[in-house]
Order: C-alpha cells, then sequence, then structure tokens
C-alpha cells in the first residue's frame, strides 16, 4: 500500500483519457501515481442546455448531465463533463466568449480531483471501480532539501560555479580547475558543470531544491545556459526537463518532476515574517547573527570575478555560504513546517505563492456542494457599495500614565462565525425563518441554517487553540492565516463569491462592535478611552486609587464586556457571540502624539512603556521613526534615549542638547547614514526624483566612470548621506555634511513628537547651541 505526501501533480490528455499524474515522498522514497478516467468538470444552467447544445455542436467528447446542484439563483445545473482536457479548455473558450454563464471552470481539473476528495497532506492509493485511485489519509512528511547557488559573470552569460548543500553532503563545481578544498570538484567547462550539477541532483534525489531568488535568478540562468550548449537540465525524478516560466502575475516558477522548488524570500514572506529589507545578508544577519561573505552590494559582482581569476578557495567558501545561509534560516524559520501545515489546512502547493482564493475554494467548494449548491459565476455579487475598511478611531493626544490596551481575538472570523455571514446564506436568505435570519448592512442578510463558513471558522479556530496547546506554532500561524484570509478572500474583486454586501458585513459590523464597546467601558469604569484601531482599545485609567492591579483590573474590564456583548447581541440579534475581547498590555506611560504642526491625533502611531508579566518593562514604538527603515541610525537612537529618559522620570534636557552639539562636531557621522531602496529602476523615475534616487544616479555614473559594470535599479538598497552638494553615496561622498539638515530632519521632528508635551520644544531647548556654529 502506498501512501505518502503529493509533492507535484501534473496533468495530459492520453489515448486512455485523462490522466492524473502525482509524485508522493513515502517511508520508502518517493514513488510515481498515475490515475486515469477523471473526466474535467464544470457547471452550467439547466435552462442554456439547448443554447449550449449548439455552440458545441462541432466538437466531439463532451456531456451535459443532469446533477442534483443548484446556483445561488435555486436553478438547477448541469455537469459539463469533458473527454480531454483540450475538449474541456475548447468548450470552456466557445461557452464563455458566446456569454454563457461557467460555473467553476476555472479550477483545473487536477485540483479539483484532489479538492472534492479532501486529499491534502496524505494520500493513499487504492483501487477504484476505474482502476487506481487516490484517496485522503493522514500522513506527515519528512521531507529532503537541498540549497543551491551559483556565481556568474556580471552579464549572467557565463556560470562560475555552482555549490549545493544537503544535510551533511556539500559540493562546489567550478567552471575550469577546482581549488584544492575536498568539497570543491573540477569541471571541463560550462556544458560539463552542468551535467554534473544534475548527476549529482539526481544522486542525492532531494524533495526540495531551495535558494535565495532561487528560481528568478539561479534556476533561470541555469536553464538559459543548458539550452546555450543545447542542454536539457533532466532534474525531475522521472528525468524530465526542468521547466521556468514567467507567470501572468510577473512570478517566476519552476516545474521539476517529483520536486519542489522554494524561493526562500517568497516562503518568508508568505509566512508573515517581516525585515527592512529581504536581500540573504540582511536576513542572515537578522535571523543567524552572521551574514555572506561578501557584503558590499556594489562591488560584489566585480570581487567574484577577481576571485575567480585569482583566489577560487574563496569563491567556493563564499558559494557554499550561501547555501548553509539558506539551509540555517529555513531551519530557524520552520518554514518548510509552516508550509507543511499550510497544505494541511488547505490542500494549496508547497510552492503556492499566495493562494489565498485557492485555499478559500479548497476548503468551502466541497462542503457547498454537499449542500447541493454550486458557486455562482466569478465575482457576480454586488460591487456598486461604498464599504469602509477597518474602524480607526480619533485619536485623544497626550502622554499619560497607565493605559491598558484591549483586542479582539480574531476580531473579523468571530464576526463572520457570530453573524453568519456566508456566499450561500446570503444567497438563500429569503428562506430564513424569524430565527434565522441575522440582519446585516445594505438591506442584506443572511440564513444561518444554510451558513457554511462560521463552522469552517470554528474548526480552525478550535484547531488553533490545539496547535498553541501542543507549541505548534507553524499549524497555528498556518490557521491564523487562514482564517485572516476568509475576509480579505470576500472583500477582493477577483474571489469568485466576491459581494461587497459580505465584506460590509465584517466591517461595517467591526464600527460597530468596536465603538459600542469603547462606550461600554467608559460608561461602567469611568475610564477614558483614548484610541481604537480595528480590533483594539486603548483605555486610560484615570483613577490611581485600585484595589487590584492593572493587569487583575484589565482583566476584570475584559471578563465585564464579554459578559456585556453575550447578552446585547442575543437580545439585538438574536446570535450566539463568538467574540472575546482579550486584555492585551499595560502601558505605565504612553504617548499618543499628534499629527505635526497640527493639533489633531495621530493613527497608528504611539509609543509606550510596557510592563511585562515578569514586572520588567520595555518601549514600544509603533508607527514612529525608531522602527521606520526610511529614517537614519541618528533618528532611532534619540529617539529611544530620549523617550526612556522622559517615560522613567529621568534628566532629560541636556540629553537634547548633548545630541545637537555631537552632531555639529561630526562626531556622529556613522549615524548621519540613510538607507532607501529603490522600488524601480533608475530609468522610471521621472516625475520625481528624490535623493536616493539622486544619489543612486550619482553611484551609478562612478560606476561606469571606474569600469564597474554592475547596473542599479529595482531592488537595491542605496546608502547616502546629505552634503550641503545634496545627496551623495556614502562611498564616494566628496562633499562636506549638511549637519543642519540633521537638526532640522531627523531630531526636530523626533523631539517634537514629544517635547510639547513636557511644555518646551526642540528649538527652545537648543537656540542657543545652534546659534554658536
Amino acid at each position: 500500500m502506498i501512501q505518502g505526501f503529493p509533492l507535484t501533480r501534473t496533468q495530459r490528455d492520453t489515448s486512455a483519457g485523462v490522466e492524473y499524474q502525482f509524485w508522493l515522498t513515502t517511508d520508502n522514497g518517493a514513488e510515481r501515481v498515475t490515475v486515469v478516467g477523471d473526466r474535467p468538470l464544470c457547471f452550467v444552467k439547466e435552462s442554456d442546455e439547448s443554447k449550449i447544445r449548439s455552440l458545441l455542436a462541432d466538437i466531439q467528447g463532451w456531456e451535459l448531465k443532469p446533477l442534483a446542484l443548484k446556483d445561488f439563483a435555486k436553478s438547477t445545473v448541469l455537469g459539463l463533463y469533458c473527454q480531454t482536457l483540450q475538449c474541456y479548455w475548447e468548450s470552456v473558450r466557445i461557452l464563455g466568449d458566446a456569454g454563457v454563464a461557467l460555473m467553476e471552470e476555472d479550477i483545473r481539473p487536477i485540483d479539483r480531483y484532489l479538492m472534492e476528495r479532501f486529499i491534502r497532506t496524505g494520500a493513499q492509493l487504492v483501487q477504484g471501480r476505474l482502476g487506481d485511485e487516490l484517496k485522503a489519509c493522514d500522513y506527515s512528511p519528512k521531507l529532503s532539501m537541498l540549497s543551491i547557488d551559483i556565481e556568474t559573470t556580471l552579464n549572467a552569460d557565463k556560470i562560475l560555479s555552482v555549490a549545493m548543500q544537503m544535510g551533511s553532503l556539500e559540493t562546489v563545481l567550478f567552471n575550469g580547475e577546482a581549488p584544492n578544498l575536498n568539497y570543491c570538484e573540477s569541471c571541463e567547462g560550462e556544458a560539463d558543470l552542468l551535467i554534473k550539477m544534475v548527476d549529482r541532483i539526481l544522486q542525492w534525489d532531494p524533495d526540495l531544491i531551495i535558494g535565495w531568488n532561487l528560481i528568478g535568478f539561479d534556476l533561470r540562468v541555469l536553464e538559459t545556459r543548458a539550452q546555450a550548449h543545447s542542454l536539457s537540465l533532466k532534474l525531475g525524478r522521472d528525468r524530465t526537463p526542468m521547466k521556468v516560466e514567467k507567470g501572468l502575475n510577473g512570478r517566476w516558477f519552476a516545474r521539476i518532476s517529483g520536486r519542489v522548488a522554494v524561493d526562500g524570500i517568497e516562503a518568508l514572506k508568505g509566512a508573515t515574517w517581516h525585515f527592512n529589507r529581504f536581500s540573504l545578508e540582511y536576513v542572515a544577519q537578522a535571523l543567524l547573527g552572521r551574514g555572506k561573505a561578501i557584503d558590499d552590494p556594489y562591488d560584489r559582482g566585480e570581487k567574484i570575478q577577481t576571485m575567480y581569476a585569482t583566489d577560487r578557495a574563496s569563491l567556493a567558501k563564499y558559494n557554499l555560504e550561501d547555501c548553509r545561509l539558506v539551509t540555517e534560516i529555513f531551519e530557524k524559520t520552520a518554514v518548510v513546517e509552516y508550509l507543511i501545515e499550510r497544505a494541511r489546512l488547505t490542500g494549496l502547493p508547497l510552492d503556492k505563492v499566495g493562494g489565498s482564493q485557492q485555499a478559500f475554494d479548497n476548503l468551502y467548494l466541497p462542503k457547498l456542494h454537499r449542500a447541493g449548491y454550486v458557486a455562482q459565476p466569478y465575482a457576480s455579487g454586488r460591487s456598486d457599495l461604498s464599504v469602509p475598511g477597518g474602524f480607526v478611531m480619533e485619536s485623544k493626544p497626550g502622554l499619560y500614565d497607565d493605559v491598558l490596551v484591549f483586542d479582539f481575538k480574531s476580531l473579523y472570523p468571530s464576526i463572520i462565525r457570530t453573524f453568519s455571514i456566508d456566499p450561500l446564506a446570503l444567497a438563500l436568505a429569503d428562506e430564513a425563518n424569524e430565527k434565522s435570519r441575522v440582519v446585516g448592512f445594505f438591506e442584506a442578510s443572511f440564513n444561518s441554517e444554510v451558513a457554511l463558513l462560521p463552522q469552517i471558522i470554528a474548526d480552525l479556530w478550535h484547531a488553533r487553540d490545539q496547535a498553541k496547546a501542543a507549541g505548534n506554532a507553524a499549524l497555528s500561524q498556518a490557521i491564523k492565516i487562514q482564517m485572516n484570509a476568509c475576509y480579505g478572500v470576500l472583500g477582493s474583486n477577483v474571489c469568485r463569491f466576491y459581494d461587497q454586501r459580505l465584506s460590509g458585513a465584517i466591517t461595517l459590523r467591526g464600527h460597530e462592535i468596536l465603538q459600542r464597546t469603547a462606550q461600554q467601558i467608559e460608561q461602567s469604569f469611568g475610564h477614558q478611552v483614548i484610541y481604537g484601531d480595528t480590533d483594539s482599545v486603548f483605555v486610560w485609567i484615570r483613577e490611581k486609587a485600585l484595589d487590584c492591579s492593572m493587569t487583575e483590573h484589565g482583566e476584570q474590564i475584559a471578563a465585564q464586556v464579554n459578559s456585556w456583548l453575550t447578552e446585547t447581541l442575543a437580545k439585538e440579534y438574536g446570535v450566539e457571540s463568538a467574540l472575546e475581547l482579550q486584555f492585551e498590555s499595560h502601558f505605565s506611560r504612553f504617548l499618543m502624539p499628534t499629527m505635526r504642526h497640527s493639533e489633531q491625533g495621530t493613527k497608528k502611531r504611539y509609543a509606550g512603556k510596557k510592563v511585562l508579566s515578569d514586572g520588567t518593562t520595555e518601549m514600544v514604538f509603533k508607527g514612529l521613526e525608531t522602527v521606520r527603515s526610511d529614517w537614519t541610525e541618528l533618528a532611532k537612537t534619540f529617539q529611544v534615549e530620549l523617550f526612556e529618559r522622559i517615560f522613567a522620570g529621568l534628566p532629560w534636557r541636556e540629553l537634547v542638547t548633548e545630541y545637537v552639539d555631537r552632531v555639529l562636531a561630526g562626531q556622529v557621522d556613522e549615524l548621519l547614514v540613510y538607507k532607501r531602496r529603490l522600488r524601480r529602476e533608475l530609468s522610471e523615475y521621472v516625475a520625481s526624483n528624490p535623493p536616493h534616487v539622486k544619489a543612486a544616479r550619482k553611484l551609478q555614473a562612478h560606476l561606469k566612470e571606474v569600469g564597474i559594470r554592475a547596473q542599479l535599479g529595482r531592488g537595491d538598497d542605496i546608502e547616502y548621506l546629505m552634503t550641503v552638494n545634496g545627496p551623495e553615496p556614502v562611498s564616494i561622498r566628496t562633499s562636506a555634511i549638511d549637519y543642519n539638515h540633521y537638526l532640522d530632519k531627523q531630531l526636530r521632528p523626533v523631539a517634537d513628537t514629544l517635547l510639547p508635551f513636557v511644555g518646551t520644544s526642540f528649538d527652545q531647548l537648543t537656540e542657543k547651541q545652534i546659534t554658536l556654529f
């Protein structure tokens, strides 16, 4: 009996019919499984039958079959079955061009095969009525990973070396003579290098191939160079060639039969890891405390050429270290475990980037079909309404003692559960009786008796609680992302169920709940709510004398609000509340600033001294300069020190003047560097010419002048200083630094975020120091 985890899936037409081929990784290695006999399927309205038969009269191999299913308008639907993939896609094209309503026609047949059978991380081969079939089973894979990195000439028209690492197996293949290191191997030219690389990969036989910018650069260059030598990179487990292609969304993807290519950058972003930059150097330093052997982005290419010519041992170490860094990042972040758990939840392939819509389909459509319905034509719901985003309350600026923060646990998913917000429940609202009808917004209502999504959310919620209890962080994170995606998908016009009555029922209910919660806290406890944001409320405890600790008081407030919500929602809407307000944190000192040059409070910007469970404290900055990548280290360091002193009641006035003096005296020049990333190619900056672009153009001109062929563009980080002659790159600065710029644009804004609340300003404290210079 074969049981395993589906790594790759392909579909094709054969003489025996449509063939689905799956590669499963099993306890005994990889196994290829073939299923034949399934027919591609979509749904059409029964009322369109005669038109469909006329339109498809010249095509062979299709059948219209009556089904016990209806569409959202409660009309009977037919199944359009085809004998071949070619017939299916041609039929869909003809009917679509003729304006015939099609339902679920965009789902790949092989994906539907897995989806309808709830096959996600475990598949078992069984004997069915028509031959071999797959059914779902419980299986936890252990996947092997090979990390790969290539070094090339500056124009990537020649591969210099390829490093590969898989556990204790390591090698560096050189185009030409290799250095005298036990893990290096010489190759008789580029073609020989590619052949040996393929042989080594086939020998090591990994499930995953990982790297950094793996597909868009490494695999794409490898394929291009192989084609130049009339070679095929037969990396598939069945010895089929790898294919690297660019999708309609602009992303590169690789097809390798029986193996999955996973790019580290995309995988970490999908798992909601956040870094100021996603260069391998930056991420490795942040996670591992070490980085690449060469970290200068402007002459790295030239140094690689030099090492290849004069010091291949250093190049080998550099090349292999990149592989090791990627492997360790994958292990440190448990990103593969996250991808496996995501697959277990949603059935998404490991290499799927994004995929919220497909994940929602995998969760929702099988249940919808079993309820007797098919999805409506793609994005055919209401789209003419004005639906707001998350609620953001007007803040009350000030410097406060004792602010408690509360947030709703998974607010939007809990609103879906509580108010039966669901595509089918919206469609069948007219069948609801008084007890089962739940009122929404925009004159919409929902039928709680037929709602499917609330139970899906409840199941995910329960699974996440179990994952947390078991310490399974990867699963917990995967569930959290998927629960929140249920709202995001419904609010997106690329979703088949898109209807603004659905998204509006969620966000507008969120507005109502947050506002009424704030009112309840103020009325019941006499405290003041100074801010609210999407799912959080910030409460100033004005009364100093309490009979308990702030933490205990916070728990009391949360418990009372939850009781009030349960009673109120049952009375007013006839629903059982799944909402849960949680006490999140206590700030002993808290700043809610104003907008610059205004008395109005800011949104999503604050700072506070947070009291931890063990009694210690930590500074928290939200939306301020300290946590923004486009401010200098001078501003960040100054902000942290100034806020810490004022919040702690320590002397602070001399700190402001000291910083001014040190800047003007040139003592902190290393803190004055701006670091900004190019978001576009240099040539695309036409309407605007911001400082980092000016600096980049100066650096590009310099590189060209000295014969370095590196081309700066999208994604490159630019480090520059503001001088008396404008922005200049750090590495080639010739002008004097404009210190007044840093006082005016870095220190003053930071200081005046807080100083007005203690009765002074930056200018009042520093006027004498500045005039001395």
